[in-house]
């Protein structure tokens, strides 16, 4: 095998990386899993008699950061009274970045 040959082996495997983590979708958590994490936080405040999320993530902007994240919500009782909470979390790393209590 030539020199040539060989270093033209190599560039094409660098560009071929490079071009395929570029194209690729980034890595992401399952919108299952992101509703894992957050019901096991929460749980730590009582008991959650109901859950949803969406499936697909969603574009969300705060303090000029673009996030994708998964929205979802939870409902509890507590106190004998119904309670509702929205939450989002970030579809790449399962951050919890916001959750709110829902007025009924």
């Amino acid at each position: 095998m030539s020199l040539r040959r060989f270093v033209l082996g190599i560039a094409v495997g660098v560009l071929g990386t490079y071009v395929v983590q570029k194209i690729a979708p980034s890595p992401s958590i399952s919108s299952e899993h992101a509703l894992k994490i957050v019901k096991q936080e929460l749980k730590k405040h009582g008991p959650i008699d109901g859950s949803w999320i969406h499936m697909e993530p969603e574009s969300f902007v705060r303090n000029n950061i673009t996030y994708k994240v998964y929205r979802g919500g939870i409902s509890r009782t507590k106190h004998e009274q119904p309670e509702q909470m929205e939450f989002l979390v970030d579809a790449q790393n399962g951050t919890i970045l916001d959750v709110q209590k829902v007025e009924m």
